[in-house]
């Protein structure tokens, strides 16, 4: 960063110039101008007591004439020196001040403070672009599980808002353009501590030159991509982006599955959203027509989706040029009841309000929900600040992008087993997804439902690792123990088991473990938190084993043995 100092010797030249000469000057009159001693000869001053006196006497401390009283000549070029280098010391000061006030200096400052901070940090953390609705909910997340966080965004106000938000932790922020490569360096891209890089930007092109410097300049690093386009998201995977989020997308796979899977829909709404729906709503009719409003981006993501599992559709737009190609359309928005009554509203079982104008999207809804009051009512949103309005609503289901890519990258970011296991639950029947959900209610309740999974190593479960080498069993159902009164079960429960690459969903409890298995766990939080300590701490996991306190010394352990 040396850029600052040149900056600061630029900006400064001339005052610094101002300065020199003047005391230069000074200091070489009251060399040149005779003085007199205690004795009356005429007396010189040597440069090192001339630039003595100029030095206090120009800073105005004066302390006396020195070494010996002043002729009137001296005493006239005191005068003169004395006001010299006081207007160049206030000509220097001001543009000292003036440059600090500038927002240029300001910015490069910042971005020192910020890089230094940056620097300094020695536990793992993850560079976020973009404190957007989704940055903002992930870092939330993040800090609350003890997670470092560093921030950039191109707009201050979002960099003020990470000040006053309020965050369990300390989280660095710079107001900056991601997309260059030096700003992401001083981030702490290429940082050892460094576990991801997550572009989050409302650009795709920006998201894309994220991705692109993130995998050159640091290959191995994990980067998480959103995006809106399909060109876009092509890019993205051919060279190695590691997760990609599609909002319109992934909200229309979501939405699919209420549509034709509604127990398998509302599995999956409790392992991915935080505030997720009661049991009793996965019992609405949701297979029958459904209408969509907006053959936009959005629209025709559904429209994919809900083909792929022959649900009736109706397609509106004012565009005709948006409709042509598919069957059952109507042209209109669906703002008007009489296009809705041609669309077969009453018959509907679904609505969805899919464009990019909000007031069309709720006056939609509100007009549906009057000639159809059971129908299901889907919304997007495109404006967080219209999310008053939106909560008020009452529609069933609220598309907000934000909080989409949000959920789906927290859920890829806790376990990497999580998106596997929800891949293979939707190939399972909706009976199944019933069963399990039941499960979960019984666990979690209106609770937050979380997931975390552990992986049988020596670094990760190393209490695991020493009871297996003693000879001893460690079976599945050892770590849901409480392990402050082994007799209770902890609320949690394991979803998936994977040991050499082969699957298997909701294990039995008396599997036995392996190092190397991995294993993924649904439940409540305090529940993740009393299994850590169960399979780091040997004296902990010995006690839920044997139900004993385990014996350290010697002879003990020699008997036990025979």
């Amino acid at each position: 960063m040396n850029d600052i100092f040149y900056v600061m010797l630029r900006r400064l030249r001339h005052p610094l110039i101002t300065l020199i000469v003047i005391y230069s000057l000074a200091t070489l009159g009251f060399v040149m101008i005779p003085g007199q001693d205690d004795q009356g000869n005429v007396w010189h001053m040597d440069f090192f007591h001339a630039i003595y006196f100029v030095s206090f006497m120009g800073s105005t401390i004066g302390f006396g004439e020195i070494p010996y009283a002043f002729t009137s000549a001296q005493r006239a070029w005191t005068l003169v020196s004395i006001y010299g280098t006081v207007i160049a010391w206030l000509y220097s000061i001001g543009s000292l001040l003036a440059l600090f006030q500038e927002p240029m200096f300001g910015r490069m400052l910042r971005r020192r403070a910020f890089a230094k901070e940056v620097r300094n940090f020695n536990e793992p953390f993850y560079l976020i672009c973009g404190y957007g609705i989704t940055g903002s909910a992930i870092i939330s997340k993040l800090c609350n599980r003890g997670i470092r966080s560093v921030v950039i965004d191109i707009k201050q106000e979002r960099i003020d808002e990470l000040e006053v938000d309020g965050l369990v932790l300390r989280v660095p922020g710079l107001c900056a353009d991601a997309s260059l490569p030096e700003i992401l360096d001083d981030a702490g891209l290429q940082h050892p501590s460094c576990i991801g890089v997550l572009a989050l930007t409302n650009d795709d092109n920006v998201n894309l030159s994220i991705s692109i410097a993130s995998k050159l300049l640091a290959p191995n690093r994990l980067v998480v991509s959103r995006t809106e386009s399909e060109v876009n998201a092509r890019n993205l995977a051919s060279f190695g982006t590691d997760y990609i989020v599609d909002p319109f997308k992934d909200y229309a796979e979501y939405l699919s599955l209420a549509a034709h899977a509604p127990y398998t829909h509302l599995v999956y709404d409790w392992l991915v959203n935080p505030y997720h729906r009661p049991l009793s709503s996965a019992y609405k009719k949701t297979s029958g027509r459904w209408i969509i409003c907006g053959l936009g981006r959005f629209g025709k993501a559904l429209y994919r989706e809900f083909a792929k599992h022959d649900v009736e559709l109706i397609l509106l737009d004012d565009d005709p040029g948006q409709l042509k190609g598919y069957s059952n359309t109507v042209i209109g928005l669906g703002t008007e009841a009489e296009t809705l009554e041609i669309a077969g509203i009453r018959e509907a079982v679904g609505i969805v309000a899919g464009t990019d104008n909000d007031a069309d999207n709720l006056s939609i809804i509100m007009t549906a929900k009057e000639l159809n009051p059971k129908l299901v009512t889907v919304v997007r949103q495109n404006l967080s600040t219209n999310m008053l309005v939106y909560k008020n609503s009452k529609a069933d289901f609220i598309m907000e992008p934000g909080k989409i890519i949000a959920n789906r990258i927290l859920a890829k970011l806790k376990t990497p087993l999580l998106p596997v296991f929800i891949e293979q639950m939707q190939l399972q029947d909706d009976v199944w997804s019933h069963t399990l959900l039941n499960r979960m209610s019984s666990i979690a309740s209106d609770k937050e439902l979380d997931s975390w999974s552990i992986t049988v190593s020596p670094v990760t479960t190393p209490a695991i690792m020493t009871i297996s080498a003693e000879g001893a069993e460690v079976k599945l159902s050892s770590l849901m123990k409480d392990p402050r009164h082994r007799r209770d079960q902890l609320p949690c429960f394991p979803l998936m088991f994977r040991r050499n690459g082969d699957l298997k969903l909701l294990p039995g409890e008396l599997t036995v473990l392996q190092e190397g298995d991995e294993i993924l766990f649904c439940g409540l939080a305090e529940a993740s938190n009393q299994m850590s300590w169960s399979i780091n701490n040997y004296n902990i996991l010995f006690y839920l084993q044997t139900g004993e306190e385990p014996s350290h010394n010697l002879l003990a352990k020699l008997l036990k043995r025979i």
